[in-house]
């Protein structure tokens, strides 16, 4: 707006002078000077006009229910819930929710065997221990940093077999749409705790470091070896599992107040109203279990010298 009311006036100065020019040579003004002076009055928009253009460009019709943006015309019909109340989430839809399945295995581990997987291993039991030292038994805020971090392997994950499949011109076996899922899930994790607790500022100043260390490091790394990276996951979802069985442990001992679920995620989940927040983390932490085998499955299939895209990603991981 600001450049279109710059070059009005630009135009209103130099109009005058480009019109006289022309006169008094005794001829008509050339078209480009007249076709300047049009397009300078259809742009030249008035105060009134430009406050219009301003507001919002979408209308709600309380009779249609519907959405209408005037400017492209764009139709959106009111999503309500299955009980006929309006849905109230931008960051998920109806159709996005699902039913955890909580009789998974939580104490499965991957016993490493290889270097890799050693490596693997220790790199991250090495990282867990500054992050206890930190948090200790503040649970909901650890749970906010391991989130901000879970879910970028599976967004890295996923771009880079998108890229391939791209450059390749061949399927990725359902693992892009796997990964990238996976990466959501974990990111509706990190908004339902948000419900429960905000982080403090230099607990924002972390993530901000430790997203951007994390982010480059696991890019490069399955680069390198995609095994490599689906391992380290697998262990780290590991950990997560472990995280989470220790917050349950604190809210059946009451030493955490178990108060009501967040209302997000007795949408996402599918939980019943009375849901409480050990429900929450019980659903959490199974969706961390269906990560850890998925990406312990992902590692195991590059062990075998096998593509991901010839052997098809799990249905229903979560």
């Amino acid at each position: 707006m600001s450049t279109r009311v710059a070059g009005s006036a630009l135009l209103r100065h130099i109009r005058p002078r480009l019109l006289s020019a022309a006169s008094g040579a005794g001829r008509d003004p050339p078209a480009s000077t007249l076709l300047l002076s049009v397009r300078a009055a259809s742009t030249a928009a008035s105060p009134a006009e430009n406050r219009d253009e301003a507001k919002p460009s979408a209308a709600a019709t309380a009779s249609e229910g519907k959405l209408v943006s005037n400017y492209w015309g764009i139709e959106r019909s009111q999503i309500v819930k299955a009980d006929g109340t309006p849905w109230r989430w931008s960051c998920f839809q109806p159709w996005d929710a699902y039913k955890a399945d909580t009789s998974i295995d939580v104490k499965k581990h991957h016993v490493p065997t290889t270097l890799l997987d050693k490596i693997a291993y220790w790199a991250v039991k090495a990282v867990r221990v500054p992050s206890d030292a930190f948090f200790q038994r503040r649970h909901v805020y650890h749970a906010l940093l391991l989130e901000t971090v879970a879910a970028v392997p599976g967004m890295v994950g996923g771009m880079l077999l998108h890229l391939r499949s791209l450059r390749r011109f061949e399927h990725s076996g359902g693992w892009i749409r796997a990964l990238l899922e996976e990466a959501e899930n974990e990111r509706m994790h990190l908004m339902t705790f948000m419900e429960v607790a905000r982080p403090r500022w230099y607990e924002r100043a972390l993530v901000l470091a430790v997203q951007g260390v994390f982010f480059n490091a696991y890019f490069v790394g399955y680069l390198v070896s995609p095994k490599f990276a689906h391992r380290c996951v697998g262990y780290l979802e590991e950990e997560a599992v472990y995280s989470y069985t220790e917050y349950l442990k604190d809210l059946e001992a009451g030493a955490i107040e178990n108060g009501p679920a967040p209302a997000i995620a007795i949408d996402y989940w599918c939980l019943p109203p009375d849901a409480t927040l050990k429900d929450v983390v019980a659903v959490i932490r199974a969706d961390e279990a269906h990560h850890r085998d998925l990406n312990h499955f992902a590692s195991g299939i590059h062990y075998q010298g096998m593509a991901l895209k010839d052997t098809p990603a799990p249905l229903g991981y979560r």
